[in-house]
């Protein structure tokens, strides 16, 4: 099924000052997937080293020099590495830290050669190896779990996706396509965006068969951490990774994981786990000004879990979801809010590093949290997700009164408008918000 950030690979293709990639992201979003769809229809010829399957390459980088590799490569494998007409793969790249090193040198002296590098929980072993990768030499680019976006793209129904982030706020979305948008993200919730869970879906239409799948995606992410076992905690990074669905949308504190461990130790193990983006941080933030991250509280963050999909089946709840008269109030909220937060991290650059922020006042008799906060431009706009009315959007209004910001968002089930400060997205069409927001700027500004 092909990805978003297809289109971007393709001009990095072309670029004259183009750089290595390395393609982040969790196990089993599609970086291998994407890399040898890209390569093998845009390219002549397609080299993939997998370092997991195929360790006696790891020999050829005994050096840094990219001629001497490449050469070595060559005899290896019986062929030609041909700079401009070849792509180089490094697959599992976790497993050879000395080719991560090997990278910059690519850049340097085989510019024309296009390398693509990916792998599972690279961020590991660039801990463990105290491996840094210099700025300016490297592209880093991030592949999340499929957005609902893609979801559609790959069901077949394009046309409804193309509707739906052309969608404009003077134009209400017809009841058919509302109910049949309503049946599609319930699908979606259900699944998530792993893309493995899509495709076996879309194959045999049984759920049964994508639980099952999803488990076993769950196990073989605890048994990769303890491949990684003598080189971090094994056991407390996967106490994290078992309590952190349940800890969606609430303010995370290191005693919910284990009170008799110690606070920095957790840190740590958490910490981990967010550069390998199983899970990612919504940090606390007054929204004072730009950029937001300059007037955070790193002490005060919630979490998202990788993939809506995989929060639920790990939880036993994704037919409590499905069922659901109220998508919004399953798990008091939790997995709507994090259905949002995945959405809007897909939303961003393939080359922006993910993250994301939330307000949060802790005044004494006034305190007050708005899920997300957006940037576009150089306004800081509130995200709310909410069942309500709404004239009950208190915290989001009184955002909206202390930042003196003229509008704000809400994602809930309700019909597209805009009214009094609010600007109401239904949760399907959270690709048209970019789009919806430049329409409430533009009419507030004639």
């Amino acid at each position: 099924m092909e990805r978003d950030i297809y289109s971007w690979l393709k001009n990095w293709k072309n670029e004259k000052r183009r750089k290595p990639l390395i393609i982040r992201g969790a196990r089993q979003v599609g970086k291998t997937w994407l890399v040898e769809y890209f390569g093998k229809k845009n390219f002549k010829q397609f080299i993939e080293i997998n370092f997991e399957f195929q360790p006696h390459f790891k020999t050829c980088f005994s050096t840094l020099n990219p001629f001497e590799i490449v050469e070595k490569i060559e005899l290896t494998s019986n062929v030609d590495i041909n700079q401009g007409i070849t792509l180089l793969f490094l697959d599992e790249i976790q497993e050879c830290p000395q080719a991560l090193k090997a990278l910059r040198y690519f850049y340097e002296k085989m510019p024309e050669l296009h390398v693509i590098a990916a792998g599972s929980l690279l961020e590991f072993v660039m801990d463990a190896e105290q491996i840094s990768i210099p700025v300016g030499r490297i592209q880093n680019i991030y592949l999340p779990p499929l957005s609902f976006g893609e979801f559609l793209t790959a069901c077949g129904e394009q046309k409804i996706r193309t509707y739906l982030k052309n969608i404009t706020i003077s134009k209400q979305v017809p009841e058919s396509v509302h109910i049949k948008c309503i049946s599609l993200l319930r699908n979606y919730l259900y699944l998530g965006g792993m893309p493995e869970s899509i495709a076996l879906w879309l194959e045999l239409k049984k759920f049964s068969k994508t639980d099952e799948m999803q488990q076993n995606l769950l196990q073989n992410y605890r048994h990769d951490f303890g491949k990684y076992g003598r080189r971090v905690n094994f056991f407390l990074i996967e106490k994290i990774f078992n309590h952190a669905p349940g800890m969606v949308g609430s303010k995370f504190k290191y005693s919910h994981i284990d009170k008799q461990t110690n606070s920095r130790d957790i840190k740590k193990s958490l910490e981990l786990l967010i550069k390998a983006h199983i899970i990612h941080r919504i940090t606390a933030t007054s929204g004072s000004g730009l950029p937001l991250h300059a007037h955070c509280n790193e002490k005060v963050f919630k979490i998202l879990f990788l993939d809506v999909g995989l929060l639920q089946n790990s939880m036993g709840i994704n037919k409590e979801t499905y069922m659901s008269d109220n998508l919004l109030a399953v798990y008091k909220g939790s997995v709507a809010e994090q259905y949002v937060g995945q959405q809007l991290l897909a939303l961003k650059k393939p080359f922006e590093e993910p993250s994301l922020f939330y307000w949060q006042r802790e005044t004494r008799g006034s305190a007050a949290e708005v899920d997300y906060l957006w940037q576009k431009g150089e306004q800081i706009l509130p995200v709310e997700v909410k069942s309500g009315k709404t004239g009950t959007l208190k915290s989001l209004r009184l955002f909206l009164s202390e930042k003196k910001v003229s509008f704000g968002i809400r994602f809930s089930l309700h019909p597209l408008s805009y009214t009094d400060s609010i600007l109401s997205i239904p949760l399907y069409a959270i690709e048209a918000m970019p789009g919806l927001i430049d329409q409430v700027i533009s009419d507030d500004k004639c």
